[in-house]
């Protein structure tokens, strides 16, 4: 059954490839690397819940070698479970994985705004929970990718093709991100827009994470 949520398709919300991505993965045989890197960059360009989280990892570091070390510990999270669990075959339901993609922005948003230091006393180690949730990315497509049921011959090299595709793509937009965001830190503004702009990922991450239960629960 077709779940719609305000006549939007579940797919739409969720770890999705379009349709016309979708044919060409479930037809494609053999070693086609530049194909594969340019549907791992456009998944990562297009993928609004990586770049969510990725801004929220972001938002405050103002060091290109602090901005380096968590973007590589999310993308090797992703790499390490799309292969994992594409190559061993291991499916869990989108819907959950989903979810918890969206959960990640809202534990990264709260966790922006001390929430976790001033509830608990404790400050998660962010490097943990950024590699943790980059496990769980890579999880929900290679759910995907195993739906797809993507011929095996050539698979390994097109998956470490689809991989360096996802990281131009991660490259790519975290440039614009970061030139956007170098001119809003330097607003006078940027300080008390800062809590209103957590607010808004919270908020994202929310209604992403309410979108994908109710789908679990109604497909």
């Amino acid at each position: 059954m077709l779940f719609t949520i305000a006549g939007f398709p579940a797919e739409v919300f969720a770890h999705g490839v379009t349709e016309g991505d979708k044919g060409f993965i479930q037809e494609s045989s053999g070693v086609m690397i530049f194909p594969f890197i340019y549907l791992g960059a456009k998944h990562m360009v297009t993928g609004y819940d990586h770049l969510l989280f990725l801004v929220g990892v972001i938002f405050f570091l103002y060091r290109f070698k602090d901005v380096a070390l968590y973007v590589s510990l999310f993308a090797l999270g992703h790499t390490v479970t799309l292969l994992f669990g594409t190559l061993m075959q291991i499916s869990v339901n989108a819907y959950l994985i989903d979810a918890i993609i969206g959960f990640s922005i809202v534990y990264k948003a709260l966790d922006n705004l001390g929430a976790f230091q001033r509830w608990f006393g404790v400050q998660p180690d962010t490097r943990i929970a950024t590699m943790i949730f980059g496990l769980f990315h890579g999880f929900g497509l290679a759910t995907k990718i195993l739906d797809y049921q993507v011929s095996p011959d050539g698979l390994v090299t097109n998956l470490i093709a689809f991989n360096v595709g996802v990281e131009i793509g991660q490259l790519l937009a975290l440039s614009v991100i970061l030139i956007a965001m170098g001119f809003w830190r330097r607003s006078t503004r940027f300080s008390r827009q800062a809590y209103s702009a957590q607010v808004v990922l919270m908020t994202a991450g929310f209604l992403l994470t309410g979108y994908q239960l109710t789908g679990y629960f109604v497909a």
